[in-house]
């Protein structure tokens, strides 16, 4: 089992660097899946136990320069490794301005994943700043927990307004809805098959709604739908604040397409596509 790779390119670092930030203000520690072609970051909470899952993943031919690896046989020519996010994070802080990055799977005493830094010192000569950090490889019999998840068939699909008008929505309804009542600390997301999105808290004293109009839903939406769903009706989910904010504040890729598919009173399932990153994000509803 070998795995290396290089980034020469300073908006591939860059845009790694970013990509691994955002892993690490969604998921305290993931699953890395690397194989030939692709590396995907991967959080796997069950949902049904009311946690959050992820599915990150990268076209490597668009970060690295040289991208080498062997799994674990020939059958199954992939790794899996799991990390604390936040280490790979910070590894990556003190690549501003690096001339090179490499990384590579090692064994110092311990699984590692090695994170080379190769930076330009003021006297103009090479200075190498190393990371080890600790991994754990993850069994083969473990992966089949780990795959790519399975979307429902949304009640209905929308496009999202802009996530950070979006995240300012939510900061303030979190605000308000901690100095009520606490223990009722809920979101409602809503939408319709016209284009229009509806963030609500509910609490014992007050109900707060903020309205989006004229987002658009995806030609499939409209096509898919049942012909008996009025297109007004609004499908709608109960969420904790904490687990939407904690999404929306994450997002350190501006997105070509945003998505929110519904599935009334089960999940929400948000689609983030970059022109080389894609997102999946997937929050239950409470019970």
């Amino acid at each position: 089992m070998k795995f290396r790779a290089k980034i020469v390119d300073g908006a591939c670092l860059n845009h790694f660097t970013r990509v691994s930030n955002m892993i690490a203000k969604l998921a305290k520690t993931c699953t890395l899946r690397i194989s030939p072609d692709k590396l995907n970051f991967i959080l796997s909470d069950k949902l049904a136990n009311g946690g959050v899952s992820m599915w990150c993943e990268l076209e490597q031919e668009n970060f690295f320069s040289e991208f080498q690896m062997e799994g674990v046989s020939r059958e199954n020519n992939e790794i899996y490794l799991e990390l604390t996010s936040e280490n790979l994070a910070r590894a990556l802080k003190t690549a501003q301005n690096a001339r090179a990055l490499k990384i590579k799977l090692t064994n110092k005493h311990f699984p590692c994943l090695t994170v080379s830094v190769d930076l330009l010192s003021v006297s103009s000569s090479s200075r190498i700043v190393t990371h080890d950090i600790p991994i754990k490889v993850i069994p083969r019999k473990l992966w089949k927990d780990l795959q790519e998840p399975v979307v429902p068939h949304p009640d209905v699909s929308i496009y999202l307004p802009v996530l950070k008008i979006m995240k300012s929505v939510v900061e303030k309804m979190k605000n308000i809805s901690s100095h009520l009542v606490k223990i009722l600390n809920l979101q409602v997301i809503e939408a319709n098959l016209n284009g229009e999105l509806n963030l609500k808290i509910e609490t014992e004293l007050v109900c707060v709604t903020t309205h989006f109009k004229d987002l658009g839903n995806p030609p499939s939406a409209s096509e898919d739908a049942s012909q008996d769903r009025n297109p007004e009706q609004m499908a709608e989910v109960h969420l904790e604040i904490r687990k939407l904010l904690q999404f929306l504040v994450g997002q350190q890729v501006n997105p070509t397409k945003a998505l929110c598919n519904i599935v009334s009173n089960k999940m929400v399932h948000f689609d983030l596509l970059h022109e080389d990153v894609s997102l999946q994000y997937f929050i239950p509803a409470l019970s």
